[in-house]
């Protein structure tokens, strides 16, 4: 199996929503083969508790907006790592220290990559 259109098209709103909040490090993954009920994971990184907690939210008010309907939200609270289950889309959003200690991309590292389409950065003067 392979990552669907519409799962697709969610990552593309995750992925700049995060971007907008200064999400870090962001990996998509298929994981359609091993995972028959999810289509992509999504992780990204955020400096401290504040900013992780800032890229949740709005990953989570983006695809709500989208009218992708959320089927669990789980760390919000501590917001060391959030996860944001969409369905087709998975969304990891953790500080710095939980993704290097949890290493999702060594445990998936079988799975392909998804290539994120970002708008380009704004040129500085």
């Amino acid at each position: 199996m392979v990552a669907t259109d519409n799962s697709r098209e969610m990552l593309k709103i995750a992925a700049r929503a995060a971007d907008a909040k200064s999400g870090e490090d962001l990996v998509a993954l298929d994981v359609s083969e091993p995972l028959p009920l999810v289509d992509i994971f999504l992780m990204v990184t955020g400096r401290n508790e504040r900013n992780v907690a800032a890229i949740a939210d709005a990953i989570e008010e983006d695809l709500l907006e989208a009218g992708h309907k959320r089927l669990r939200r789980e760390g919000r609270q501590e917001s060391r790592w959030v996860l944001l289950d969409f369905g087709d889309l998975v969304v990891h959003v953790f500080h710095e220290q939980e993704r290097v200690f949890y290493g999702l991309e060594r445990l998936w590292k079988d799975c392909p990559v998804v290539p994120i389409d970002l708008p380009a950065p704004a040129a500085q003067e």
